[in-house]
């Protein structure tokens, strides 16, 4: 998955081969933001304008505007699962949050 990111958001990049555009949308927010260009020099612009148009009109309608992540998450899993985490991270000399964050951090970026 091709990306960009621009303060703190960041968009997925795909190309439309019938109007031969590149054409990206903000992911993980609420609202839907998208934009596109011809080349990645337009492109790029056109998403720093898009997150600076975002996050005026939120300042203007006085709503925050979403957050990509608060860097929260709670999970349910299976107790089993939960148990073999907390072994593989005692294991490692990490806490368990330590090894999950490295563990999803690896996951993501694959």
């Amino acid at each position: 998955m091709n990306t960009m990111t621009y303060k703190g958001y960041t968009a997925r990049l795909d190309y439309d081969d019938e109007d031969k555009l590149i054409v990206g949308r903000i992911l993980g927010i609420r609202d839907i933001v998208s934009f596109h260009g011809e080349a990645v020099t337009e492109l790029e612009h056109a998403f720093h304008e898009a997150v600076d148009d975002y996050l005026e009109a939120c300042a203007k309608l006085g709503q925050a505007p979403n957050k990509p992540a608060s860097g929260k998450l709670m999970l349910r899993i299976p107790q089993e699962v939960h148990h073999a985490a907390l072994v593989a991270a005692q294991a490692s000399g990490k806490s368990l949050n330590q090894w999950a964050a490295e563990t999803i951090s690896k996951a993501a970026t694959r």
